[in-house]
């Protein structure tokens, strides 16, 4: 039987804040919360949100892209606001009060940022522990294990000491962007560091691994300034968390051979086309170094090898 549409005469926005509603009670972060909100704002200057829901037209749809465009907004700031409008209109058509639907708004795929291996250098150059702030040391860690796994900021903010386990390699990531628990290797580099500053952290089970000075739990804001002014401390203007993500992703495609399957575990996406999307921003570089993963260029011995002109 078909439900009865309970928000008749509900206007788009209206109809907006029901859906924020529903994706609280469905547990969605803050975070997407608020980016959901702070797109509908955004939207709502190219397409009138005063209009009963249930008159929005396709055409609407297509001139809100349109009006996006005039204005100059960049094809990756179009494409976030058409993907919320797309969940905004899908959750609308599970709950019978429309059938529109909008596509995804194609852009073109561009390099992500990533550190070089001169950046690196500097910034995983270990400080004088007992000269320097403990805020230097902790960054320097965090820094490490960014290298290491490519953990978003969230997740890094809310690791605990208990969650650290040095026996077997690895950290149980509890907060995850999937609300999936999620379990990380660690290498063996990574574990001498981490068993060194646990001692020099202490703090109980439950303390977080990486709090702030006083002792409490990080914001993403502390975080991000504090690697902000690590990074310039060194040298390196480049100060992106995220960058370390897409720098992981790269650096164990390419340089360590890694395989999408198993990155798609490390970096935790629920499904493959994420991780796609991180193969595929980097296949300049793959064909690169080619001849290191080709099955003919390792059987053809050196003598052999036809040579280029």
């Amino acid at each position: 039987m078909k439900k009865f549409k309970m928000n008749i005469g509900n206007t788009v926005a209206e109809t907006f804040e029901d859906f924020i509603i529903s994706r609280k009670v469905k547990g969605l972060s803050d975070k997407t919360l608020k980016t959901y909100n702070q797109h509908f704002k955004a939207i709502s200057r190219h397409i009138s949100v005063d209009i009963p829901i249930d008159t929005l037209s396709k055409a609407d749809l297509e001139e809100m892209v349109s009006n996006m465009r005039e204005a100059a907004l960049s094809a990756t700031t179009i494409s976030s606001y058409v993907r919320t409008m797309k969940a905004f209109l899908s959750w609308c058509n599970e709950e019978d009060i429309t059938t529109l639907t909008i596509q995804n708004y194609k852009c073109a795929e561009t390099i992500k940022e990533t550190y070089t291996d001169k950046e690196l250098e500097k910034l995983l150059k270990k400080p004088n522990i007992r000269k320097c702030l403990f805020s230097e040391y902790r960054t320097w860690v965090i820094i490490n294990l960014l290298v290491n796994n490519g953990c978003r900021a969230a997740t890094v903010r809310n690791i605990k000491n208990k969650d650290v386990d040095l026996e077997n390699f690895v950290i149980y990531l509890r907060h995850t962007k999937s609300k999936k628990a999620q379990v990380i290797p660690l290498c063996t580099e990574l574990c001498l560091i981490l068993k060194e500053y646990m001692r020099i952290r202490s703090g109980s089970e439950d303390d977080f691994l990486f709090p702030t000075e006083e002792g409490t739990q990080m914001k993403e804001f502390c975080l991000r300034s504090s690697i902000a002014r690590y990074n310039n401390r060194r040298g390196v203007q480049r100060t992106s968390i995220h960058a370390f993500r897409h720098t992981f992703a790269r650096k164990y495609l390419v340089d360590c051979g890694g395989n999408a399957f198993t990155l798609q575990r490390l970096l935790g996406h629920s499904t493959l086309e994420m991780t796609k999307h991180y193969c595929a921003i980097f296949d300049r570089d793959i064909a690169k170094n080619y001849d290191r993963f080709s099955p003919l260029s390792q059987l053809k011995s050196s003598s052999n090898r036809i040579k280029m002109k």
